[in-house]
């Protein structure tokens, strides 16, 4: 695939942000569809979102006084980064739960996801198991006994998250998918005044966000995802993690180039210091499900006050409208829901549901994030304002199937070890000896990398350096 083909990707993300089309001549991306056994061009995706945050975080470093810089991505580099693989200490952690996964059901097959301990027990209590002694193959017997669309019901009522297996017309027919449709891939919204907020100035041999700090508050992959990348661009990016809170092992990968604290918010304290470090932040992230935030007094509007001039960023699984807005998910049950697995299992011609390759819509909404975030400075620069950015796994999904399909993509071989090294890199962490996929956006002028080594939540305060 020609810059030129590719460029009829990222073109229409750049414009919806309101970034200037001069800037797309410093893209230069190569490679094609298929790279990854997959009927979807989820290639593309990676290529296309890495390429928009590298590319927005350089044009805010041109706005900052420094030059224009060229940025290349590979589409076969920035696919496998999109794998998430990583090891530690040369073992490869097994990423899911044993009852996490696809069971069939009395008319279907529902998706559960059983990574937290919570979700997990919650899910074998609703089939009426001991979770202390309950196998996968008492799950198994247990949900032939139910109709898909009743489990799903019935687990999202007790705040579980399972999806039923959709065809794609199935979805598009419900209310949500109708909501989805015609939600955009992402907003930037102007959500109140400030002046253009100065930015620490910039050398041209400094990376293009240094000097920006930003406050990650999310947990599970696309957020931390979106988080690390500003990382590689030169932010200061504090993950900030409740103590009571469970992490994936996944953390490792993601916590590169972070600082990581733990700061409790559900108590005067835990808010006292959030509301210190937000005085100083220039971008906030977050993840809790839809309204949690605000609960705690952090929504947009009451940071928009307390840090006039910052850009919030909101990460859901559904988007903002429909019944299932308020709705938690993972990559791998919004996949299900949607209609990609189905999909998958037509286009390989067996009619076995499967999942795509990696968790493409975790890996491209967490580069969004980066983007939206970076694009969004890039107005505060020039507008003034508040910004809340808003993003969803299920708004990239739809993303995604406009991309289009990739006949004969599933003859693809899954890509081994040897494939993924020559992009290796190992490092020290605070986890064990991490190797893990350097970043495939190159910067010709400040290459991206992380600064800090990955350690564990709650290793450093709860303060900027």
């Amino acid at each position: 695939m020609s810059d030129t083909d590719a460029m009829s990707f990222l073109r229409p993300l750049w414009q919806e942000a309101g970034l200037p089309a001069e800037a797309l001549a410093f893209a230069h991306l190569t490679g094609a569809d298929p790279v990854l056994p997959s009927s979807f061009a989820v290639g593309a995706a990676a290529q296309t979102s890495i390429a928009a945050a590298a590319l927005a975080a350089c044009e805010l470093g041109h706005a900052r006084g420094t030059p224009r810089q060229a940025v290349a991505v590979d589409m076969r580099h920035a696919a496998l980064e999109c794998t998430g693989w990583f090891s530690l200490d040369g073992r490869v952690p097994d990423l899911w739960d044993a009852f996490s996964g696809l069971y069939r059901c009395a008319d279907g097959h529902v998706r559960i996801h059983a990574n937290f301990r919570h979700h997990r027990e919650g899910a074998l209590r609703l089939l009426g198991l001991d979770p202390e002694g309950a196998q996968r193959s008492d799950a198994e017997q247990a949900l032939l006994g139910w109709r898909a669309l009743d489990f799903e019901q019935a687990a999202a009522e007790r705040g579980l998250v399972v999806t039923a297996l959709r065809r794609f017309d199935d979805w598009d027919a419900t209310p949500q998918g109708r909501a989805v449709a015609v939600q955009p891939l992402f907003t930037l919204e102007r959500i109140g005044d400030a002046a253009p907020r100065a930015l620490p100035p910039l050398d041209d041999d400094e990376p293009p966000l240094a000097g920006l700090r930003v406050l990650d508050l999310t947990r599970i992959l696309a957020g931390p995802v979106g988080g690390r990348a500003l990382a590689a661009y030169g932010a200061e990016v504090l993950l900030v993690n409740s103590p009571g809170l469970p992490n994936i092992e996944a953390i490792a990968d993601t916590s590169r180039g972070k600082l990581s604290a733990h700061v409790d918010l559900r108590s005067d304290e835990g808010q006292a210091t959030l509301q210190r470090l937000v005085a100083d932040a220039h971008v906030f992230v977050q993840g809790y499900r839809p309204g949690g935030i605000a609960e705690l007094g952090f929504g947009p509007q009451a940071l928009a006050r307390l840090r006039p001039g910052i850009v919030c960023v909101s990460l859901s699984a559904y988007g903002t409208q429909g019944p299932w807005a308020a709705r938690r998910g993972f990559d791998s049950l919004v996949q299900t829901a949607m209609g990609f697995n189905h999909a998958e299992g037509e286009a390989k011609g067996d009619g076995q549901p499967r999942p795509m390759p990696m968790q493409i819509l975790d890996e491209a909404t967490g580069y969004l994030i980066a983007f939206g975030a970076a694009a969004a400075l890039w107005r505060q620069q020039r507008e003034g304002g508040s910004w809340h950015v808003q993003v969803s796994l299920a708004q990239t999904g739809q993303w995604l199937r406009s991309l289009g399909r990739v006949p004969g993509g599933l003859d693809v071989p899954r890509p081994g070890i040897a494939d993924l090294a020559p992009y290796i890199e190992s490092s020290a962490s605070g986890f064990g000896e991490l190797q893990a996929l350097r970043h495939s956006a190159q910067l010709a002028r400040t290459p991206a990398f992380w600064r800090r080594p990955s350690m564990p939540p709650g290793t450093h305060p709860a303060q900027w350096p």
